[in-house]
């Protein structure tokens, strides 16, 4: 879920509870714990996506790495590649010396 997701969600959440005060037969205990309730709902999900953006998070994090360290791998083996063409055209350039 996106920002504006979970800003929907709390804006949601507080006009449900507000009209729910408003036109609610209920005695004022009953409410009380109603509201209770529903904030502890409320509290329960918003943990449960905070968790859920940290794994994705951190899943991301690691992905980023193994994509960073295969690039470093290949970088490394092109340049050892071209070391090595360079070592050999100037072995073949001067032939009876050494390089």
């Amino acid at each position: 879920m996106n920002r504006d997701g979970l800003a929907n969600f709390l804006l949601g959440l507080g006009v449900g509870v507000g009209l729910g005060m408003l036109f609610a037969p209920k005695s004022g205990e009953e409410t009380r714990s109603m509201i209770r309730n529903k904030a502890d709902e409320g509290a329960d999900y918003l943990r449960k996506q905070g968790s859920e953006l940290r794994d994705n998070a951190a899943d991301l994090v690691d992905k980023g790495r193994d994509v960073i360290s295969r690039q470093k791998e290949t970088l490394n083996d092109a340049i050892e590649a071209g070391k090595q063409a360079y070592r050999e055209k100037v072995e073949q350039s001067t032939p009876g010396q050494t390089a």
